[in-house]
């Protein structure tokens, strides 16, 4: 028998809860939509969600600099789309997120609404972005909407004007 990876590890210490929370839900969503061929209706959510998760170990095994695979990219875009998502559907408001980078895995994502900027990042080491648990996944993402939800709640005349 084989031992466990790093991922099933993962789930085996109680964070197969944390699918259920609704960041979670949305991202399941959001990955499963682009399976337009069928390819991942076998795979569990788990399984789905396995490339988010980056060890610390296999980050330490990545290069400081490199070059962004286009599934880092893709898992990147994701990511923030459905922060976005989380953000309309606790607003109400549309939610558009840009996420700009250079071929060295540098740039810069911004998520705004209306004319209110409730996100403005600096992305660096693109090549290594993952999360150590699904835990912290979802509380990245739920963070993340949290704090633009207190922004829109800050200034509502802004966050509402077109």
């Amino acid at each position: 028998m084989t031992s466990p990876t790093a991922f099933e590890n993962t789930v085996a210490h109680g964070d197969s809860n944390v699918m259920a929370t609704p960041f979670m839900k949305c991202l399941i969503r959001l990955v499963r939509a682009q399976d337009t061929h069928g390819a991942w209706e076998g795979k569990s959510n788990t399984d789905l969600l396995a490339d988010f998760i980056v060890t610390k170990e296999q980050r330490h095994e990545m290069p400081i600099i490199g070059d962004p695979d286009p599934d880092v990219i893709w898992r990147l875009q994701i990511f923030y789309t459905c922060v976005g998502l989380g953000i309309e559907e606790r607003s109400g408001l549309l939610a558009s997120s840009i996420v700009t980078m250079n071929p060295e895995g540098f740039g810069r994502v911004v998520l705004t609404t209306g004319r209110l900027v409730l996100l403005s990042k600096t992305l660096r080491d693109v090549h290594r972005f993952g999360f150590e648990t699904l835990r912290k996944l979802a509380d990245a993402g739920a963070k993340l909407v949290d704090d633009a939800i207190a922004t829109i709640e800050a200034h509502p005349d802004v966050a509402r004007a077109s």
